[in-house]
């Protein structure tokens, strides 16, 4: 017989009815639809056996609540049978979310799972509260502050529900303007240059920074302070700060007050403590200037100089701490650079991981860093340089953590994220020198692992026709001697490439060492055999047919090589350093042309900021005949002209011109190249594998009939282009656009003010 004496209310409307205390001889449950009893058994805290009184009964309803599976519990009780009865929650059958646009719908899928937000499990009000609520968040985040999401319920059979989340995002706000009160010695607009966040313009649609943020407010606010202490305005502080939307939260107005304060300048500076380093190199490294104003970045600076400078000597937890002494009356500072050095640390142990593919020797033989020697903080750099440069890695990270209980050690642990490093390709290239280009090629730069490369290539355009075999292995030597073995067979039919008709075939093949003279200077030398076929055309200009019909096939033994000054930090992307590099090609006897190339290449590139790069640099070549051979070989001249050289001429095209009636470009012996470049990363990308430049180039090719020397050359027959050009390692492969505005062509010059090239490495 069922017993109910009183109604208890307990845990969210589950039910207990006072009961006398009873020993459970059977439990039984009802109501279940979805869920198995032993689930209710599991999580239910009594068992047959079981003495039940009121408190235990209240236990056992709060227990199966927290489960969450349940809206309603209640418990009762028939003789000594234990009664659960429950009400289970709606499972989840469908979930859908309609009128969004801007975010993406599988990101925010993927962030429900991770709070159990899913179709198939039990529906929850209050996680889908949560789950409106940030959405919300997402939107206001992305400058949509009118955005209302809504989450719908609606019941379905068998105790489900479908749940649709509507969305009406609304238009986004931007910033209308931003005020700035209190300054002046800058205008507003001097300082709303230090500012990320702007109002909108031509490319914000790109960069996003018409739109509010808090946490890069914050960022502005600190480089306005960065500034102003910069410029000696020590005591200067922001009051306060109002970011206010307008009722149709579509502007926001942002409003800075600031205090200038006076502005302080350096009276004098000394350098105490410890002093490891010299005193007079260590005054060296620091940047201030007594009577210039004060500026926090040139304290820091200093600081940093001295630091790094000890980290090289071993010393990789040093402080240097630079204490003012101000004197307000006379608006001047002074500074003490406190040093101390801490002690010297060595490297205990190397670990490497992520390398699943390349040997740990392979790494270990770039590293300047050694185990058990004394710490450098530029051999750490230059260490993670040298494998950034492998190209086997898409990322390297090196972290030198202290060891635990030894003040005097620390441990190098380099991670590094490998990238593919084998291709099997088969490509469609263009360039505007070539044309299109078929492309194939069986490549592996890390053989094995080994850092070995192997590399089959084949090349077809309707200029040349190339296929190739090259093999090297970079250390051949354990010092680091490289060496590399290639053949090939190169097809040329000229007359395509805009240039005097005429066709060759070669086929060839050689040798090639590399030396490292030091650690930013290297010897490059090679000796090659090549086997030139030349053919003339009805087209051929008499300057190159006489050649032709005298030496129709030539056997040629020469060495080639380099000098090279490398310091840049990249290869692909270079943001600093200094590339130098001297090039030479030249015959040997028994050779049938005796001849020989030089050229000089410089660039040098410098930062500026945090993303402006600035670029110059140029080349210099010359080539002459010497014993039986008069001149340079005509099919060995120097080209200039198209994307590589000077863009905004036709490709090959400046220079000597042949004696026919419709002249063609005959190259020259002497190249003078010029170019100078601003480097900005791609408006709204933070990828590195595209940036814009503005550049200035310039050059010409000299030969007969021309000044006979280098020095020699005429400099008013240069010719100049400026532009703008995209450079971006796209999914088919790096591409290079360009459009140039010739400045000073002449009659006969044939220009092209977009060049596209695709599928070759940028030059």
């Amino acid at each position: 017989m069922r017993k109910v004496i009183l109604v208890l209310l307990v845990c969210s409307g589950g039910l207990a009815h006072a009961l006398e205390p009873f020993t459970v001889t059977d439990i039984r449950v009802e109501g279940l639809q979805r869920i198995a009893p032993g689930t209710v058994f599991n999580y239910l805290p009594v068992k047959v056996g079981d003495r039940v009184d009121d408190e235990i009964a209240r236990q056992s309803i709060r227990a199966l609540f927290q489960t969450g599976f349940f809206q309603d519990v209640e418990l009762e009780q028939e003789g000594t049978v234990l009664v659960v009865r429950v009400q289970e929650r709606p499972s989840i059958a469908n979930i859908k979310i309609v009128g969004n646009d801007s975010l993406d719908e599988d990101e925010l899928k993927k962030g429900m799972e991770q709070i159990g937000f899913v179709e198939g499990r039990v529906f929850n009000q209050s996680m889908l509260d949560r789950v409106v609520q940030e959405l919300k968040n997402q939107f206001f985040a992305a400058g949509k502050y009118g955005a209302e999401v809504i989450g719908e319920v609606t019941p379905q059979e068998r105790n489900r529900v479908d749940v649709s989340i509507n969305i009406k995002e609304g238009e986004t706000a931007k910033i209308k303007q931003i005020n700035i009160i209190g300054n002046n010695t800058f205008s507003d607009d001097e300082l709303r240059d230090e500012f990320e966040l702007t109002t909108p313009g031509i490319f914000t649609f790109l960069s996003k920074k018409d739109r509010y943020s808090k946490q890069q407010l914050q960022a502005d606010l600190e480089s306005l302070t960065s500034f102003y202490q910069d410029q000696g305005f020590l005591d200067f502080r922001i009051e306060s700060t109002q970011v206010t939307i307008t009722p149709d939260k579509k502007d926001i107005f942002v409003t800075v007050n600031v205090t200038e304060g006076a502005r302080y300048t350096v009276k004098d500076f000394s350098v105490r403590g410890r002093l490891i380093v010299p005193e007079p190199e260590l005054i060296g490294l620091v940047s201030i200037v007594p009577g210039a104003s004060y500026s926090r970045k040139e304290v820091s600076n200093s600081s940093k100089a001295i630091s790094d400078r000890l980290a090289d000597e071993g010393y990789a937890f040093a402080n240097v701490n630079a204490i003012p002494e101000v004197d307000r009356a006379n608006q001047e500072v002074s500074f003490t650079l406190f040093v101390d050095p801490g002690r010297r640390v060595y490297v205990r142990r190397i670990n490497i991981t992520g390398n699943s593919v390349t040997r740990d020797e392979v790494i270990r033989r770039e590293l300047r860093q050694l185990e058990g020697s004394w710490f450098s903080a530029q051999k750490v750099q230059r260490s993670r340089v040298r494998l950034q440069r492998l190209g086997f890695f898409d990322d390297v990270k090196i972290d030198t953590p202290a060891v635990p209980g030894s003040p005097d050690q620390v441990d190098m642990n380099i991670s590094v994220t490998e990238r593919s490093t084998g291709s099997l390709l088969f490509g469609v290239g263009f360039s505007d020198a070539d044309g299109l280009l078929l492309q194939a090629s069986v490549s592996q730069r890390n053989l094995f692992g080994t850092g070995r490369e192997l590399d089959l290539s084949f090349d077809n355009s309707s200029v040349t026709n190339v296929i190739r075999l090259q093999y090297v292995n970079p250390y051949h030597t354990l010092n680091g001697v490289s060496r590399g073995f290639n053949i090939f067979r190169r097809e040329v039919d000229a007359a395509e490439a805009n240039t005097a008709a005429y066709f060759t075939d070669t086929f060839g093949g050689g040798v090639n060492y590399r030396f490292p003279l030091t650690e930013f200077n290297s010897l490059n030398f090679g000796v090659t055999f090549e086997r030139i076929d030349l053919e003339a055309t009805a087209e051929t200009p008499p300057e190159i047919l006489e050649f032709i019909e005298a030496s129709p096939s030539n056997d040629i033994f020469k060495i080639n090589g380099n000098v090279a000054h490398d310091t840049r930090d990249s290869i692909l992307y270079p943001s600093d350093g200094v590339l130098q590099r001297f090039n030479w090609e030249a015959s040997f006897p028994p050779s049938d042309l005796e001849y020989y190339k030089l050229s000089y290449r410089a660039a040098w590139y410098r930062p500026i900021g945090k993303a402006l790069v600035y670029k110059i640099g140029g080349e210099l070549g010359y080539g002459s005949g010497y014993g039986d051979t008069d001149g340079l070989p005509f099919f060995k001249n120097f080209f200039a002209g198209g994307a590589s050289t000077v863009r905004g001429y036709k490709a090959r095209s400046l220079g000597p011109r042949d004696s026919s009636d419709d002249p063609d470009p005959l190259g020259g012996d002497r190249r003078i190249l010029l170019n100078t470049e601003l480097l900005f990363p791609f408006p709204g990308s933070t990828a590195k594998d595209k940036r814009i430049s503005l550049f200035l180039d310039g050059g010409q090719v000299y030969g007969p009939g021309q000044p006979e020397s280098l020095n020699d050359v005429d400099l008013a027959e240069l010719r100049f282009s400026v532009g703008v050009g995209i450079n971006w390692f796209s999914p088919l492969g790096p591409l290079s656009i360009s459009a140039a505005y010739p400045i000073n062509k002449k009659e006969g010059d044939e220009t092209e003010v977009v060049q596209i090239t695709l599928g070759r490495l940028f030059e």
